[in-house]
């Protein structure tokens, strides 16, 4: 997620790290300098309106796995030599900018090769922009090395695909919160493009890392392989977290589940101090 992902104007941009490039989702790119709600038919016109584009669009283009709220899928990219060809053909005032990022993303990268943790200093501030607390961002890197253990444990296991992923994902979320990850984005009203996760309140936080957590102890005390023997190991691990969360709810008094996402009862809650 952290290395994966970059901002530019508050906008999100999916990259990738492939042979020394870096690697750019072409949709991203276009969105963020037109703001086009539909970046694949702007592209379409794009090509149409650019032949000379369009006759090297086998060479700019590479379609490279990225990961996505429903696992690893195939995006069309293009690494920063093809965004900057594109952009030529696009009007827009921000194009100027966008070349200087560019070439900002690929200096940071070099730089994270050589210290790592810089790396996740740029997630940190990455989310403090966009206005999440300290103590949130602290419970999200939890959730990412959990989940990195999950997912490696699960690789290990004989779970390969992206549908695989998604299917214990799901699994977790089922007997954990009653819900799949489809259901629980709808509550949230986000996009499927937009990750679950960075909606989840600290609390929905912590009882997923409890849920993915208790799974990879389960899976290593069972040494269970196979999808099968894996779904039925998640499926503990999220009773266990349901347990959790239905004690908690006892005492709260409410749902342990919000239907706003984390950024908009943040910035409410900032309304709110700001007026008194």
């Amino acid at each position: 997620m952290n290395k994966n992902l970059a901002l530019f104007e508050e906008k999100e941009i999916r990259k990738t790290y492939v042979d020394g490039k870096w690697y750019f989702s072409i949709e991203d790119v276009v969105y963020v300098l037109t703001n086009s709600r539909d970046p694949k038919q702007y592209i379409n016109k794009l090509r149409k309106r650019d032949l000379f584009l369009n006759e090297g669009w086998v060479q700019i283009v590479h379609t490279l796995k990225m990961e996505t709220n429903g696992g690893k899928q195939r995006i069309n990219c293009a690494d920063t030599e093809g965004i900057l060809r594109i952009i030529q053909s696009i009007p827009s005032t921000k194009a100027e900018p966008f070349k200087r990022w560019l070439s900002k993303v690929g200096s940071e990268r070099i730089e994270e090769i050589n210290n790592p943790e810089l790396a996740m200093k740029r997630m940190r501030e990455l989310y403090e922009k966009k206005g999440y607390s300290k103590s949130w961002i602290a419970q999200r890197e939890r959730g990412i090395a959990t989940r990195n253990s999950l997912t490696d444990e699960w690789n290990d296991r004989g779970a390969k695909t992206s549908i695989d992923y998604a299917i214990l994902t799901n699994e977790i979320y089922k007997s954990g919160f009653g819900i799949t990850a489809g259901e629980y984005r709808d509550i949230k009203q986000i996009h499927e493009s937009q990750n679950l996760r960075d909606s989840m309140t600290n609390i929905e936080l912590a009882l997923t890392n409890l849920g993915e957590a208790a799974a990879v102890e389960i899976h290593q005390k069972n040494d269970s392989y196979g999808m099968p023997n894996l779904k039925i190991d998640v499926n503990t691990a999220g009773k266990i977290m349901n347990k959790a969360k239905t004690e908690l709810e006892g005492v709260l008094e409410r749902s342990i589940i919000s239907s706003e996402n984390y950024i908009d009862l943040t910035n409410r809650k900032r309304i709110t101090d700001n007026k008194e």
